[in-house]
């Protein structure tokens, strides 16, 4: 009588992780909440907290990316209209935002753009194609794709 194998029937390799997407652009959020401008900083802080967000993209007329509101620049408005006891009603975002920000391109590996978050200390990314915002990745987003990728070669 021949010994069988404890080991039971093993499997075929597939190649599962080389349709597995891992660009930016699969994993981005694509319907954002943006602002203009010219809104006040009271208005943004409203949709801020409405919408339970900490920050977004600001743009002209014409889609394109002109700068980054977030929570810490309306709560240094805040602090600044205290100290100075001036009434920040019709204050608008303009001087408030961040203008330099750095995009991040959709076709990046999403882990490549893990690594980008950690060496830039910020929460999220803007995409920008052809001079128009497209889309935004969060950290939150690097780690839903990490979930989705669960168990495969992340190495690919």
């Amino acid at each position: 009588m021949a010994i069988k194998s404890f080991q039971g029937a093993r499997r075929q390799r597939t190649n599962e992780a080389d349709n597995t997407p891992l660009k930016v652009s699969d994993y981005m959020t694509r319907n954002l909440i943006t602002f203009t401008p010219d809104q006040t900083i009271e208005s943004v802080m409203q949709t801020l907290i409405k919408n339970r967000i900490s920050g977004g993209p600001v743009v002209n007329d014409k889609h394109e990316l002109i700068g980054i509101i977030s929570e810490g620049d309306c709560i240094k408005q805040i602090s600044e209209s205290r100290y100075y006891n001036m009434p920040m009603q019709d204050k608008t975002i303009e001087k408030h935002m961040a203008t330099n920000i750095e995009t991040i391109d959709g076709n990046m590996n999403i882990f490549d753009a893990a690594n980008k978050f950690l060496n830039a200390k910020r929460r999220r990314f803007p995409i920008v194609e052809n001079g128009k915002l497209v889309g935004q990745i969060s950290q939150k987003d690097v780690l839903k794709a990490a979930m989705t990728l669960k168990g495969q070669n992340w190495w690919k």
